[in-house]
């Protein structure tokens, strides 16, 4: 995420600094930082002119830090920023889930403001220094004068910021979209054909039901994020395959690369975020005394498969997922 909103935002004039992983440096080095998404747009930034390292003490020139790293090392990010970057400095989040945010301001104390964004796409790394924008839609941020500034110095571009003074309320709509993350890893296959499949849906849609019943009880709003709302995209989702595939999905920006940053953890023997994201509705519920079996059962089903778990066919993963709602 962090390799293509900061090259959107560079081909649109901004200076960018990268901190990463070495092997995305050297990629990078050798091949430039190559972007495209599913419209046919794409760009290339010659090595020479991306500035990508793996050293924090980069962050001192920041003016401005955009966090994408998993949310597992958020606070390990967090110390880093304390320690390098000058105090004042903004960090925006752009992270799945909704308690990073907590956690860093948390650690990083009133010296340094903290704001909230959205991404609401995906992006594959397809090697060689290229990172691809599987899905439409784009980037939101808080409403601040800060943010304003950001927004307006990058333009249209397919990362352009737009700004929102509901930043809880679409990251809770955002988190409800997220949780088929997990539905697709535990898939084994690309989005077009898990999202095919009504047997994966109805454990998505399960899901989604669960969550906005426990939001409902806790009083909050979750945000429309793409073009169904919240409260009908369980139905949307659940629809038999004939109406999904032929009416809905077809509305859908999504091509054939598309696959969810869950899918690619496990394919690279990473620790996933499901912890943050279907995990979130989980604390949820045991914050409001309830529980979530289903998001329950997806999270055991995740970190059964981050310890080498095959993937599920879809009766099988009604099954294990939704237990008698199946």
């Amino acid at each position: 995420m962090g390799g293509f909103v900061g090259g959107c935002w560079q081909a649109a004039g901004l200076d960018i600094s990268f901190i990463g992983r070495p092997a995305f440096a050297r990629d990078i080095a050798r091949h430039g930082l190559v972007l495209s998404d599913y419209d046919g747009w794409s760009a290339t930034l010659p090595a020479a002119d991306v500035a990508y390292g793996i050293d924090p003490a980069t962050l001192a020139d920041a003016d401005l830090i955009v966090l994408c790293v998993k949310s597992g090392a958020t606070g390990d990010a967090a110390r880093q920023v304390a320690d390098h970057a000058r105090p004042g400095t903004a960090v925006l989040s752009l992270q799945n889930g909704i308690s990073n945010v907590d956690v860093l301001r948390e650690i990083l104390g009133p010296g340094f403001p903290v704001f909230r964004g959205m991404v609401p796409f995906n992006v594959a790394y397809l090697g060689n220094g290229q990172f691809h924008k599987g899905v439409a839609g784009q980037l939101y941020a808080d409403d601040v004068p800060a943010m304003r500034q950001l927004s307006a110095a990058i333009g249209p571009s397919p990362a352009a910021v737009n700004l929102s003074q509901d930043m809880l309320g679409i990251a809770w709509g955002k988190l409800l979209i997220n949780l088929n993350n997990a539905i697709n890893a535990l898939s084994g296959q690309p989005l077009l054909p898990e999202l095919r499949n009504r047997g994966y849906r109805r454990v998505f849609a399960a899901s989604m039901r669960e969550g906005l019943t426990l939001l409902k009880s806790a009083g909050i709003r979750p945000a429309k994020v793409g073009a169904v709302g919240p409260r009908l995209l369980p139905w949307v989702i659940a629809a038999p395959d004939l109406l999904f595939n032929s009416l809905f999905l077809k509305g859908w920006k999504i091509d054939d690369r598309a696959r969810s940053s869950m899918a690619d953890d496990l394919a690279r023997g990473r620790k996933t975020e499901v912890d943050f994201i279907n995990g979130e509705v989980v604390g949820l519920a045991e914050r409001l005394g309830r529980d979530a079996p289903v998001n329950r059962r997806i999270v055991a089903l995740v970190n059964a498969a981050e310890n080498g778990a095959g993937p599920l066919q879809p009766d099988a993963l009604c099954r294990a997922a939704l237990g008698r709602q199946r």
